[in-house]
């Protein structure tokens, strides 16, 4: 008694031996998507990842704004702090998507949190408008490392915020 040679569901003119451990049917290796319980089909990894997105439509527009507002008053108010912004910058950036976080219920969507962390971006470029003005009429270099530590707070918030909403761990 011998079976027929299993084929990818995807690709039917492929041998398989693999199966999806959620659905069971047969997938080829180039469609095998490893996980840490094993492999998955494509669908079945769409399928799981749907449930993680719960953001509505207006969640964007407030985790945007929010951002942007919180993280202009941010940089104002860090733009005088001088070198001390290397370690308030990081701070700002998680009590900004904590307020981001409760902004919007607790919902959470890959790009709710990008588009959160562009608005700590932009809304920290905002005080940097005065110096680039300056700048263009005639400031000088020292114009222009006057605005290092707001660039500085740009670089460290934004990225806080981000690993912060996406749960990105940094240490164990």
């Amino acid at each position: 008694m011998t079976t027929a040679p299993l084929t990818c569901y995807r690709h039917p003119d492929r041998e398989t031996s693999l199966r999806c451990n959620r659905c069971e049917r047969p997938i080829c290796a180039s469609c095998a998507k490893r996980t840490p319980t094993g492999y998955r089909c494509p669908e079945c990894l769409r399928e799981q990842a749907q449930v993680f997105v719960t953001a509505q439509t207006q969640d964007y527009i407030v985790g945007f704004l929010v951002a942007a507002v919180l993280s202009a008053i941010a940089a104002m108010v860090l733009g005088n702090f001088g070198w001390f912004t290397i370690f308030l910058s990081p701070l700002a950036g998680g009590l900004i998507a904590e307020v981001v976080r409760r902004a919007v219920g607790r919902r959470r969507s890959p790009v709710l949190f990008r588009l959160a962390a562009a608005g700590v971006a932009l809304g920290g470029l905002a005080p940097l408008v005065p110096f680039l003005f300056l700048l263009f009429m005639g400031g000088g270099l020292g114009m222009l490392f006057s605005a290092l530590w707001p660039l500085i707070y740009v670089l460290l918030a934004t990225s806080a915020c981000y690993a912060s909403l996406a749960g990105i761990q940094l240490s164990r």
